[in-house]
């Protein structure tokens, strides 16, 4: 007699999630106190050396492991009580959306069939999927939860989401970079900045007071980092005082600090970015890509290419053994991707630039603002601008939307920056597009143009240098 079984059913999404538990993981008073241990690096790719008791090792003083939460408190870096308890809440997202992007569950919720809703900015390239989606609102939960953010901007949100009125921090992040590779087990990642709550514009209306928050400048933020999702899970941070990186242990639920002041060496020997693109960059990023690879740049030995197309996981490689990570076009959002890795690439010794310009040195003027973005060794960077024309302005990939823009840019420009004297707004050739020429008298230079017909609208440079 045969039985026939019926198919298990697959649990939901938020089935799939852990239960909420105290963001921080503590030892039953049974058990043992952990033996102290101290490490050893020998260098900022971080082969480490276990041994026990407490010595000098690698420029640390070592008394036990140093988690996460340990070097933002008092003991270490003491970024006061607040931030702690933020990047407390935050760590214990990022450690949700790991354990969900690695469950056998999730195959399938990355693909762009996969129940998928409008993006933020028209494009279909980056259509929110059901893994960015939960991501975001793991994220957003947590920030609610810690009652310490005012506002956070997300890059799956058409407008920022405002938390909480008293809040001391402003919270702008890509909640999971590099979705669409889940379903080949690709490396993704999270990006976050921090920003403080600009309390001059307390008055404004919420929208108002969010948007202008969230567009502060990149040289204003007091914390950046990163959560690569791979073979491990590493929480990559700066406060502001070097850039350091935390792996998880997931025998305790602990970041253990495990690359210590990271340095990215001056210049390296492999530079990231999509070749498939060759015949779309301009002559000098040609140019440069043909003379590196052959040897016969500045440094003298051929240049080997690694690309992961996980922005994340590419500039991760290039944070410990140097060289670049690029996207020559104007697809990276300055906001969400582009300031807080700049902010953690400078923090390490190395360099942010669109081509021309210092990424932190550029005001945001929407929240869906495009650039392109090159990271990497700051000899490597000099070299590649000495180039010239890197930036690449054919098949852009994407479309440009303007919706909320012409308010973003008269809210930065009448509120955001008090020196702003007039705005004037000019049509552009396309109907939904507006052309926004802001004038700035304390300001070096203003720039701002569209870049290429292919533009199916416009794509805004607005490059504002701070004397």
């Amino acid at each position: 007699m045969q039985t026939s079984l019926a198919a298990p059913t697959l649990p939901s999404i938020h089935r799939l999630l852990p239960p909420t538990p105290c963001p921080t993981i503590l030892p039953s008073q049974s058990e043992a106190p952990r033996k102290k241990m101290s490490f050893s690096s020998s260098s900022s790719r971080s082969a480490f050396v276990l041994r026990s008791g407490s010595e000098r090792a690698g420029g640390l003083t070592s008394v036990g492991f140093s988690t996460l939460i340990d070097y933002a408190g008092k003991s270490g870096a003491d970024v006061g009580d607040d931030l702690v308890v933020l990047i407390d809440h935050l760590q214990y997202a990022c450690k949700r959306i790991a354990a969900l992007v690695a469950s056998p569950f999730s195959l399938g919720l990355g693909m762009e069939d996969g129940g998928v809703i409008g993006g933020a900015d028209g494009s279909g390239r980056d259509k929110p999927k059901p893994l960015d989606i939960v991501s975001n609102e793991i994220i957003l939960s947590a920030l609610r939860k810690s009652g310490k953010v005012a506002v956070m901007a997300s890059e799956e949100d058409d407008a920022p989401v405002w938390i909480s009125d008293d809040g001391p921090f402003v919270v702008v992040t890509d909640p999971l970079d590099g979705s669409r590779n889940i379903d080949a087990s690709i490396p993704t990642g999270t990006i976050f900045g921090l920003y403080k709550r600009l309390v001059e514009t307390d008055h404004l209306p919420t929208d108002e007071k969010a948007a202008l928050n969230s567009l502060q400048s990149g040289a204003k933020q007091i914390a950046a980092g990163y959560v690569l999702y791979s073979s491990a899970t590493i929480f990559c941070i700066t406060f502001g005082s070097g850039t350091h990186a935390f792996t998880l242990d997931r025998t305790t639920g602990d970041f253990i600090l495990t690359h210590p002041n990271i340095k990215i060496p001056p210049r390296g020997q492999i530079y990231s970015v999509n070749d498939a693109r060759y015949f779309d960059w301009p002559e000098g990023l040609r140019q440069y890509i043909d003379t590196v690879r052959q040897g016969k740049g500045k440094y003298p030995k051929k240049y080997s290419a690694r690309y992961i197309c996980s922005l994340v996981a590419d500039f991760h490689r290039t944070l410990l053994y140097g060289g670049i990570a690029m996207n020559p076009r104007a697809h990276l959002r300055i906001v969400y991707e582009a300031n807080p890795l700049s902010f953690l690439a400078e923090q390490a010794g190395g360099k942010g630039s669109d081509g021309k310009h210092r990424i932190l040195s550029i005001q945001p003027v929407t929240l869906h603002q495009r650039l392109p973005l090159f990271l990497g060794s700051p000899e490597d960077i000099e070299e590649l601008e000495s180039f010239g024309d890197i930036q690449q302005k054919v098949n852009p990939g994407f479309r440009f939307s303007s919706s909320n823009n012409k308010r973003n840019f008269q809210l930065a420009a009448s509120h955001h920056h008090p020196c702003a004297s007039s705005v004037l707004l000019t049509p552009h050739l396309s109907k939904s597009s507006n052309l926004v020429l802001t004038q700035f008298p304390n300001w070096d230079s203003q720039f701002i143009s569209h870049i290429h017909p292919f533009y199916i609208n416009i794509q805004v440079w607005q490059l504002l240098r701070i004397r």
